[in-house]
């Protein structure tokens, strides 16, 4: 079952690459993927909603989300699971930014998209939620296109950054507000 799944991995990545790749393309998802570089569009979002009262609680529930992500996903589980970057094993496999530092598994551009826009979307207007979910989104389809992650390591990252907002969400609820939320 690993071994398909792993398999699945590389075949996924290579179609992205044999048929989504071009010219036109590759720009966007770089800027895309330099958007969600440490987080940087989503901590700035936080920071901008802990300006005015109304939205405070807002900024403060994002950046526990994004923290959560940073010490799950960049600090206990890369180091935990060390699964080696797709560009360094998957044979064909043409990488189009700079070598990346840390390991693969879970995404963690991917995951602190996820905590911030699920955060956002539960607590923002849906006219501003939903485009923060379709940029989490696109985030973590540019660390496909760019080789920088597998599809599972998207997968994992999304996952885990949705949970990590959802019980942000429901611990912050519990304890000081009752509105049931």
């Amino acid at each position: 079952m690993l071994a398909f799944l792993l398999e699945l991995d590389r075949n996924m990545l290579l179609w992205i690459q044999d048929v989504l790749r071009s010219d036109i393309l590759t720009p966007f998802f770089i800027i895309i993927t330099r958007i969600g570089n440490g987080g940087t569009i989503w901590i700035s979002l936080s920071v901008i909603l802990l300006i005015p009262k109304k939205t405070r609680r807002i900024g403060i529930l994002s950046l526990l989300a994004l923290m959560g992500s940073f010490i799950i996903d960049n600090i206990i589980l890369k180091n935990l699971v060390a699964r080696t970057r797709p560009y360094e094993v998957v044979q064909g496999l043409q990488l189009l930014i700079g070598k990346q530092n840390d390991f693969s598994f879970p995404s963690g551009h991917t995951g602190s998209s996820f905590a911030s826009a699920v955060i956002l979307y539960k607590e923002l207007p849906k006219k501003y939620g939903i485009p923060l979910i379709g940029l989490a989104t696109l985030i973590g389809f540019s660390r496909l296109y760019l080789a920088v992650h597998y599809p599972s390591d998207v997968l994992g990252g999304a996952i885990i950054g949705t949970l990590i907002a959802i019980l942000v969400n429901k611990v912050y609820y519990l304890l000081f507000d009752n509105s049931g939320k």
